[in-house]
């Protein structure tokens, strides 16, 4: 064997050995990652009772009710369909019905999403960007979700967004 057939025998050997290791972290990676669905892809995909995902939509209004120890069920809808949700424990402070919602969590049996973590959007004008990407793509964004200012509605005396920090405090601001 010449010393270029050896080379080239430990380069693929060595290209082999780093494909496989890559299949083996990508497979052992695949059962853990949780990706979004809305509920017309969750109706469309057929999802199996027991697959953790993430489920994402508008709180259905007038879907909200609760029960005792902290139990809550409510609807997720995405325009096209509504997906029943059962939660026990504390909701965000900012949800509430209309608004946007992820919940992650696993279908039962009955085609009920059994949600253990629940997140609401953090202000009036956030979407998660899988959900208005999604909105959009179903036809039902408005063009007002991400209309108002992001300098928390402060303006300055000519009417322009009040400069702030990083910190969120105006530029300025003795504290």
């Amino acid at each position: 064997m010449t010393r270029k057939q050896r080379r080239m025998t430990i380069i693929g050997g060595s290209l082999a050995v780093l494909a496989l290791a890559a299949a083996l972290v990508l497979n052992a990676l695949r059962d853990s990652i949780v990706f979004f669905s809305t509920p017309t892809m969750v109706a469309e995909k057929h999802v199996e009772p027991g697959r953790r995902f993430r489920l994402g939509g508008l709180v259905q209004p007038g879907s909200l009710q609760r029960g005792d120890n902290l139990a809550v069920t409510f609807e997720v809808a995405d325009g096209n369909a509504k997906l029943p949700v059962a939660y026990k424990g504390i909701l965000p402070d900012l949800f509430r019905e209309g608004q946007g919602v992820v919940a992650e969590g696993a279908l039962d049996a009955n085609g009920v999403f059994k949600a253990d973590t629940v997140l609401a959007k953090h202000d009036e004008t956030y979407m998660p960007k899988d959900v208005a990407d999604a909105l959009k793509k179903q036809g039902h964004w408005k063009d007002d979700y991400g209309g108002k200012p992001s300098g928390g509605g402060k303006t300055s005396d000519a009417g322009k967004p009040a400069a702030t920090t990083a910190q969120g405090n105006p530029q300025g601001a003795v504290r």
